[in-house]
């Protein structure tokens, strides 16, 4: 398709919200604004999405992002290596009462699988950008728009119970998905066009009626809350372009789901792009 950015065009801004492995399905929408030739003006992202926002507004081109984690995720032995060596903990911990030996270091894990790419800092991205995450103690919403980038992705990846907490300037901060998973009041100030890319999904209907597995209930739960959040923040700041790709099915850690979940998510990238190349066009 041909470029539709023009000068006097609007500005476009985008959230990426988060949703574990549904996540993955940001991808093909940063592939989308490529092929549109439409550079943000701001970005914001949470959890994952502040993984691929990161990287975004670090320079990387959307089908950078898409081959470097599709490489990334079908190296199983090797990614399984890496989450073992950002272990915040030893399984004789597990027997002093010490907690959870699986506990995964989130900023040994950025270090370990971003790549080297990734801006050091918001002050060197190409395209300003919001990470948001949550204070646990104060339960409030913190957003980074300066400092060491790393740490502040970080922080808004660390899904309580998987990954642990990070404390920055005194405030232990967890997933930003527990606040506010789709941040687009983040970027409505500084964008005539807002789009947001919402990977929590809808309700599934359970191929049989059984209970949920301690790790299902705990992060669907997660998700619940979060398409409630969502939908209040919606109703407050609502987005120009609302992207909900088809991730339903998926569950939160199916990382290893990559090709499906962005072969599934193509409609929605097509999608975005009639819409968008409209609003540029009209313009």
């Amino acid at each position: 398709m041909a470029q539709h950015r023009l000068s006097s065009s609007p500005s476009v801004g985008v959230v990426l919200g988060g949703g574990g492995a549904r996540g993955l399905a940001h991808i093909p929408m940063l592939e989308a604004l490529d092929e549109l030739g439409v550079r943000p003006v701001a970005l914001a992202g949470t959890s994952m999405g502040a993984i691929f926002a990161a990287a975004y507004a670090s320079g990387l081109t959307g089908k950078e992002i898409h081959d470097l984690t599709v490489a990334a995720l079908r190296d199983r032995r090797g990614l399984l290596g890496k989450v073992m060596e950002a272990r915040a903990g030893r399984f004789t911990d597990l027997f002093a009462g010490f907690g959870n030996p699986l506990l995964i270091d989130p900023e040994v894990l950025c270090e370990l699988l971003l790549p080297d790419a990734v801006a050091p800092s918001f002050e060197a991205c190409a395209i300003p950008l919001t990470v948001v995450a949550t204070d646990f103690y104060a339960r409030n919403e913190v957003a980074f728009k300066t400092g060491p980038l790393r740490r502040a992705v970080a922080a808004s990846i660390a899904i309580p119970g998987l990954i642990r907490p990070v404390t920055i300037e005194g405030r232990v901060l967890v997933d930003g998905g527990a606040v506010n998973p789709l941040p687009i009041e983040h970027v409505r100030a500084e964008a005539d066009v807002v789009v947001a890319v919402d990977v929590t999904g809808g309700p599934v209907q359970p191929a049989r009626e059984r209970p949920p597995s301690p790790w299902e209930a705990m992060f669907g739960a997660l998700q619940i809350m979060q398409g409630t959040i969502i939908e209040q923040t919606l109703a407050h700041h609502p987005a120009d372009i609302l992207v909900r790709p088809n991730v339903d099915l998926f569950k939160v850690l199916d990382f290893f789901q990559v090709s499906v979940i962005v072969r599934l998510a193509k409609p929605a990238k097509e999608d975005l792009k009639r819409r968008l190349a409209t609003v540029l066009e009209q313009a």
